[in-house]
């Protein structure tokens, strides 16, 4: 018999003893990837309700209307982190002391199937707005939309190559205000009109191909490789801001990070940390709600092969 002290009832009988805590795997890496969703879906809308706050002129109501999302979301990862600690054989109570509930409550309120179901039917917010104090000012967020991010890079080849816009639309067999509207942003650019200009203006046209996947909307295409593509990706997001010196990009992020940073982040080695590539993904006028996922799988694939 057990030299262990076993709780009593009240009316002096032993209290079933509670049966010992078990680690659930497959519920610990579901909980693990939705924080981080959560944690980059805060971002999302911190983003909106800081760039509605800079600009003065955001309705009260869309103001409360991201207060309340972001409100809802950090109940939702409260409710996941609780779920977490138990798959992982964690005791509740050492959550106890911070969230302020009791360990029967927080079983009761975060139960694990609830959540489970509450985690497959959840939908992700969007960004509203794209300006960010210290990215772009107020009236200019169009040039961070990720089509005028590849336009501005296409333009800039033409201009550099010395090539005519009407070459490039004899080649394509189009007419040369078709072009011009492609240059400037007006119309989409279909990979096959990239190509051409590419390979007219004497660039790789793989160079250009993060840029266009992001103004497409379409997967990424290299899979193999993600630490690469997200510098190929910040690469085309340089060339297209004219290819600033370190010490102008530095200048625009107030030296927040260093001239190592940048530098690793644009050609390695390895993967910056995620505040390094969302100061520079500011400051090349681009949107964090891109560069988010691809430096998260860049990381991740990292991460695998140290431990591989």
């Amino acid at each position: 018999m057990s030299t262990r002290s076993r709780v009593q009832k009240a009316d002096g009988t032993p209290q079933p003893a509670r049966p010992a805590l078990s680690a659930h795997a497959d519920r610990v890496t579901r909980c693990t990837e939705a924080i981080r969703d959560i944690a980059e879906d805060c971002t999302v809308l911190s983003e909106d309700l800081l760039a509605g706050a800079y600009s003065g002129a955001a309705p009260n109501i869309e103001l409360l209307q991201r207060l309340i999302g972001l409100r809802d979301l950090v109940e939702e990862a409260i409710g996941v982190v609780v779920v977490r600690q138990r798959a992982q054989a964690q005791p509740l109570k050492d959550l106890v002391p911070i969230a302020g509930l009791t360990e029967d409550r927080l079983r009761k309120k975060y139960d694990p199937a609830f959540v489970d179901r509450a985690l497959a039917t959840r939908r992700r917010p969007e960004p509203v707005t794209s300006i960010h104090p210290g990215a772009a000012p107020a009236g200019t967020s169009t040039l961070r939309r990720p089509g005028q991010r590849l336009a501005a890079a296409l333009s800039l080849m033409q201009r550099g190559s010395g090539r005519r816009q009407s070459e490039l639309a004899e080649r394509m067999g189009v007419h040369a205000s078709y072009v011009s509207r492609m240059l400037s942003g007006e119309r989409f650019v279909s990979w096959p009109y990239v190509r051409v200009i590419c390979e007219m203006c004497g660039t790789d046209p793989e160079r250009m191909k993060p840029l266009w996947e992001a103004a497409a909307g379409v997967p990424t295409s290299n899979t193999e490789a993600p630490g690469e593509y997200l510098r190929t990706y910040l690469l085309g997001l340089h060339y297209a801001l004219g290819s600033p010196a370190p010490e102008a990009l530095l200048a625009a992020i107030q030296r927040i990070i260093s001239a190592d940073d940048i530098t690793r982040a644009l050609y390695g080695p390895g993967i910056p940390d995620w505040p390094v590539i969302e100061r520079l993904t500011f400051v090349l006028q681009s949107l964090t709600s891109i560069t988010r996922p691809l430096w998260r799988r860049a990381q991740m694939a990292a991460e695998s092969s140290i431990t591989s």
